[in-house]
């Protein structure tokens, strides 16, 4: 028999693909929809070694299905765990020969996190300047 590989897709937005959409439909992608604030907080606990936290978003929803829940002060707040990678692919608006990366603009909101929590980074970047 031939086993039928699923991939499995982290995300907070899957917009319109239509690729997307058919892969999901034919059982051939399973999607974890995790709330925006959530998966970068994720991230950015996988970067700073951090291997869970706990939160409020989702408390009550489809999100917190499977995932334990305790209560702090008399609200309820639902553990997620770190988010790493073996790879993170991240732009930046000026780099080193060392690795130093400085991120510019809306960059700055998601790459630093996704550099720190892969094992190994691999930056873009548009001008690469000597270390020092």
């Amino acid at each position: 028999l031939k086993k039928k590989m699923v991939k499995k897709m982290i995300s907070s937005y899957v917009g319109e693909n239509a690729e997307f959409e058919r892969q999901l439909l034919s059982g051939e992608l399973e999607v974890d929809l995790i709330p925006q604030g959530t998966i970068a907080e994720r991230v950015r606990a996988g970067g700073a070694g951090i291997p869970a936290f706990f939160t409020p978003a989702g408390v009550g929803t489809e999100v917190a299905e499977g995932k334990e829940i305790r209560e702090f002060d008399g609200k309820l707040y639902l553990m997620e765990r770190w988010l790493r990678a073996d790879f993170s692919l991240v732009k930046a608006w000026k780099g080193d020969t060392a690795g130093n990366l400085i991120f510019k603009g809306t960059a700055r909101n998601f790459n630093p996190m996704m550099a720190a929590a892969g094992k190994i980074c691999i930056a873009e970047v548009e001008e690469l300047v000597p270390a020092g």
